[in-house]
């Protein structure tokens, strides 16, 4: 993934020909893609249900930080240095990751068990602890582990994970919360422009309120989760965290969507009130304030339903993830583009007010998952 990302940057860094940009940037978006999940993975093999939250919460964090901070460091490197620049950036930092990478240890249980045995091979990695040699010796007297043969990635293999009830509706409540706040965040530059007479470098300033405010969102609310997790837990008498996904009984959807309603409720009415400002041209201030709304109560919708998607999903927590990005990324992609047209034919009053519409579905959503995810859960078994 990385390695296609650093030979996408590199190859729109020295970029001679515009017809070549399509196909890099497809390379790029290839490898992109997939980052997220692999970090969703890796927090469902080290962590109990206990403690998910707030991990997920520092993945949340970084990953919409990037968005935020994207526009201005790009701005700011066309500005000064050239749109190369921006390429060879990235190509820096994509190098600086894959660095990292070969420092991580490999947590994949199928491949190192319980972690006691070190992993070999090409999981092996700089800084693994060495084997001493009664564990050495051990595992020579153990039986072999199965081999794995190299496979080619089949993106299709997400798809079953949408025949689980509580894992779609969870990601089709992060998707029509990804639907409305990407939109919002893309209709910023180009309105902004428009009715503000900024430059591009202003503009990307304007998407750091909603940026700063989904980081902290998601950072408080994985804290609370975890919180409501213990605190339910303790009331319950349930010792071992690590299962209390699996105890029959344990409102597991209660805890991770405790407030969900009220977080819907207020996306609707910033979402309107973001379509109001726009159509009449009220002070920028205002813009940023409705951005900055949005930006918290999303980054507290996405983490309740990331982390009830790995709950649901702890032994394919990647495989899960991809299929929330896949769906989150095709409704994002369709709602995007239909804004512009939307805008001319009804006005940006009505345009966002049916974008609202589409955030309340998530309340019939929510009310289903609440009421039935314990009963199937119960079937699954």
């Amino acid at each position: 993934m990385f390695l296609l990302m650093l030979a996408a940057n590199l190859g729109m860094a020295n970029l001679t020909r515009w017809r070549v940009l399509l196909v890099l940037r497809m390379i790029l978006s290839a490898g992109a893609s997939g980052t997220v999940s692999v970090a969703y993975g890796a927090v469902a093999d080290i962590t109990t249900a206990g403690e998910r939250g707030s991990f997920i919460g520092t993945i949340f964090l970084f990953t919409t930080m990037a968005p935020s901070l994207g526009p201005v460091l790009g701005g700011i490197l066309a500005e000064k240095l050239g749109w190369r620049w921006i390429f060879w950036f990235l190509s820096i930092l994509t190098g600086g990751t894959l660095v990292i990478l070969a420092l991580l240890p490999e947590t994949q249980r199928k491949i190192v068990g319980d972690g006691s045995p070190p992993a070999r091979g090409i999981y092996w990695s700089v800084v693994s602890p060495k084997a001493s040699r009664s564990t050495r010796q051990s595992q020579g007297d153990a039986e072999p582990r199965e081999k794995r043969g190299c496979r080619f990635p089949n993106p299709l293999t997400c798809l079953p994970v949408l025949m689980d009830k509580g894992s779609l509706f969870s990601i089709l409540i992060g998707a029509l919360q990804y639907v409305n706040v990407m939109t919002l965040q893309t209709s910023l530059a180009s309105l902004s422009i428009g009715i503000y007479n900024l430059n591009y470098l202003q503009a990307g300033f304007l998407y750091i309120p909603c940026g700063v405010c989904s980081e902290v969102s998601a950072k408080v609310t994985g804290k609370y989760i975890d919180w409501n997790v213990r605190r339910t837990r303790q009331r319950l008498g349930v010792e071992d965290a690590r299962s209390v996904g699996d105890i029959e009984g344990f409102p597991l959807e209660h805890t991770r969507l405790e407030g969900a309603y009220l977080l819907t409720i207020i996306c609707t009415l910033t979402t309107v009130g973001y379509g109001l400002i726009v159509e009449f041209k009220t002070h920028i201030s205002s813009m940023l304030a409705m951005q900055a709304l949005a930006g918290l109560t999303a980054g507290a919708l996405f983490m309740m339903t990331a982390t009830l998607i790995t709950d649901y999903n702890t032994h394919r927590s990647a495989t899960a993830q991809a299929a929330s990005n896949l769906i989150r990324c095709v409704s994002a992609g369709a709602g995007t583009v239909s804004f512009e047209p939307l805008i001319r034919a009804i006005g940006s009053g009505w345009a966002f007010a049916i974008y609202a519409i589409l955030v309340l579905l998530q309340v019939p959503l929510i009310w289903e998952l609440k009421r039935n995810r314990m009963a199937w859960r119960s079937r699954n078994k």
